[in-house]
């Protein structure tokens, strides 16, 4: 996605506890985050960046938006009943997350009381998404919910906190509205955007509120930088799979990685038959700056580093994929896990 952002203290009490993020994952696909801790101030703040922090450690492991949003609400009361107040909810918060990935074009979003985020479809009128509102962060014991739907190529999302829309002088829905107006306008850019969402809304140039805004353009993939192949649960075809690998590599005129990526394939390909269970897929996705190579299987047994004895026959394979690329890690999904590694293809320029 291509992101910009505002952000706007309380005029009298400062700092607070908005926030918001967009957060790099696996498979090329990109989170986004937008928070609000209840209150003002030094304690607000530090809050926030707990929570913050928990938000990209969370989402470094690929939950699910409501399984993000469960385990930041365990944290919110945890911090609540440490806090040394006397109930739940003492500390409060609200969060929306989302994740887009830009190869099936799908964006996948949960929210915990938060405000509904706009969608500026690429040729459209902006609307408001009915997603389900959730709870806020800190009530506890209560299901979140996420919604799926597709975005077209250069949609736009805007993520928002309520010191936006809501003020003494006006409710939820009429600044909403004005939000909908604001972005219903051409804009050269998202910058453009920004400004204007600001100067319509609030005006005199501040807010009685803590106020985050973050508008996020969608970019898609195109289809023909990414390949796939089913991998039979067979050892001896790990081969062809390496030359089939080889010969996309070419086409891709990225022969310059083929070497390290022989090897990651190899050895992601070897292991998923080995110990994972069919059906076995390998993707391969690339832009200008990155490969990224994904085995599939059905299996939910995440592999591990491990530091093989020197007369062990094997054990080095993962050591060394970590070795040869830039990231690799792992991913839960419903119908089993993913094995990815990224290689980076500028390394030589």
């Amino acid at each position: 996605v291509e992101a910009r952002s505002r952000y706007l203290p309380a005029a009298r009490a400062g700092v607070g506890g908005d926030w918001f993020d967009v957060i790099p994952l696996s498979g090329m696909r990109v989170a986004v985050v937008v928070g609000d801790v209840v209150g003002h101030g030094i304690q607000a703040s530090a809050t926030m960046g707990r929570l913050r922090t928990a938000v990209r450690t969370l989402a470094d492991i690929d939950l699910t938006p409501e399984e993000l949003l469960t385990h930041l609400d365990d944290l919110v009361v945890r911090l609540s009943e440490e806090s040394g107040e006397d109930g739940a909810g003492e500390v409060g918060a609200t969060c929306l997350y989302a994740v887009y990935d830009p190869v099936s074009r799908q964006c996948a979003l949960a929210r915990a009381g938060h405000p509904a985020p706009v969608l500026v479809p690429p040729d459209g009128p902006p609307r408001l998404l009915d997603l389900p509102s959730g709870p806020p962060l800190g009530v506890g014991g209560l299901p979140f919910e996420s919604a799926e739907l597709e975005l077209r190529e250069g949609s736009v999302l805007a993520l928002y906190t309520d010191g936006l829309t809501e003020s003494r002088e006006r409710d939820a829905d009429a600044g909403q509205s004005l939000l909908l107006e604001a972005l219903s306008a051409p804009a050269d850019s998202l910058d453009v955007a920004c400004d204007r969402v600001l100067r319509t809304l609030l005006p005199s140039g501040s807010a009685a509120d803590d106020v985050a805004l973050l508008l996020a353009r969608t970019r898609g993939l195109p289809a023909g930088q990414v390949a796939t192949w089913d991998i039979p649960a067979d050892p001896s075809l790990v081969a062809p799979v390496r030359k089939q690998v080889l010969e996309q590599l070419s086409t891709w005129g990225l022969l310059e990685a083929s070497f390290t990526a022989e090897l990651v394939v190899s050895e992601l390909v070897t292991n998923a038959i080995r110990y994972g269970s069919p059906p076995i897929r390998l993707r391969l996705i690339h832009d200008a700056a990155t490969l990224i190579c994904e085995v599939s299987d059905t299996s939910h047994t995440a592999p591990h580093l491990r530091r093989a004895k020197t007369w062990d026959e094997g054990g080095r394979g993962l050591l060394l994929v970590a070795q040869l690329t830039q990231r690799w890690g792992s991913r839960h999904t419903t119908d089993g896990k993913t094995i990815w590694a990224e290689l980076g293809l500028l390394d030589e320029e």
